[in-house]
């Protein structure tokens, strides 16, 4: 019985597009992989830019007195290398930006998730994120111009109250600046638990109220996590807020009411200056961001253990 030559090309075409699919899928991956390399050779480029400056400073400035020291003065003529102030003041304002954040934040995510119709959802949550468009520089000058003035008027707490430059107004406008981040991800969280579990809850008589603290946020929790790290390295990363509102005095003190420098706005600072190539405080530039590369890692390793260990997995 001869063949069908119907069949015959429809075979070819069938064998051509199966083809034409695979070199596809391969381009796609190889386009992919070649983005999670340069990703890679990103992060190792920074780390070795960082690395030998780093080395550098360490050979003339002991790791000790880096770390322990009270006094922050490495552009000065008798310069002292204690970076604790710095640290201190990130610590600080990033305390009160998450103080800010936090509350505002959830409630947001739980009103948007849990209570909120399907339009004003569609309305709220991208004027919610408009906020993370606002240039830094533009959130500095507001807590310069508008937030410390106003904290000077109202202040009923003892002690002469915030000074002109403060890590207080700095740490509250950058709470406002990373609600979006902590408000985005947590309602997307929220909204990947299922149903199933909301209903659950209802049918055995639990208020909306409950069903939101008790089920929803706890099911949730792991991506909660993840927003709340995610907020808090954008805190301790942010540089124009600080070096606007905190002020530039290295300053070891909790006293939010003080004037305070980070280490980003130290960077901010002194990378403006004339630092000539090789000299110590052009070192002290890179060891500075060293220092701030570690923390944000071990921040960065310490959420994906409490992603991982809090994550739950719906079938």
């Amino acid at each position: 019985m001869a063949a069908d030559p119907h069949d015959f090309d429809v075979s070819m075409a069938t064998g051509i597009g199966w083809s034409s699919r695979r070199l596809r899928e391969g381009l796609v991956r190889r386009v992919l992989m070649a983005a999670a390399l340069l990703s890679v050779a990103t992060t190792i480029g920074i780390v070795v830019a960082l690395a030998v400056p780093t080395v550098q400073f360490f050979t003339r400035v002991s790791p000790v007195e880096f770390l322990t020291g009270t006094e922050w003065t490495p552009l000065f003529a008798s310069p002292h290398f204690g970076v604790l102030p710095l640290v201190t003041a990130t610590a600080v304002t990033t305390f009160w930006a998450l103080l800010v954040a936090l509350p505002l934040g959830l409630g947001c995510a739980a009103y948007l998730s849990e209570y909120a119709g399907r339009r004003t959802r569609k309305i709220f949550k991208p004027l919610l994120e408009i906020l993370a468009g606002v240039p830094t520089v533009v959130y500095g000058f507001f807590a310069l111009t508008f937030l410390t003035p106003l904290l000077r008027d109202i202040w009923i707490l003892p002690g002469k109250g915030p000074q002109i430059y403060n890590a207080l107004s700095a740490g509250l406008v950058m709470g406002i600046m990373i609600i979006p981040t902590v408000a985005s991800l947590s309602e997307d969280a929220m909204s990947a638990v299922p149903d199933d579990l909301r209903a659950g809850a209802r049918a055995l008589g639990s208020t909306a109220r409950q069903v939101t603290t008790r089920v929803t946020i706890p099911a949730a929790l792991s991506g909660i996590i993840a927003a709340t790290m995610l907020a808090v390295s954008r805190a301790v990363g942010e540089t124009m807020i600080v070096a606007v509102a905190a002020g530039g005095t290295a300053n070891l003190s909790l006293d939010p009411t003080e004037p305070m420098q980070t280490m980003t706005a130290f960077i901010a600072a002194a990378a403006l200056g004339d630092q000539p190539t090789g000299s110590i405080g052009y070192q002290t530039l890179f060891a500075v961001g060293s220092l701030l590369f570690v923390i944000t890692l071990i921040m960065n390793i310490v959420s994906i253990r409490l992603v991982r260990r809090y994550r739950e997995v719906y079938e």
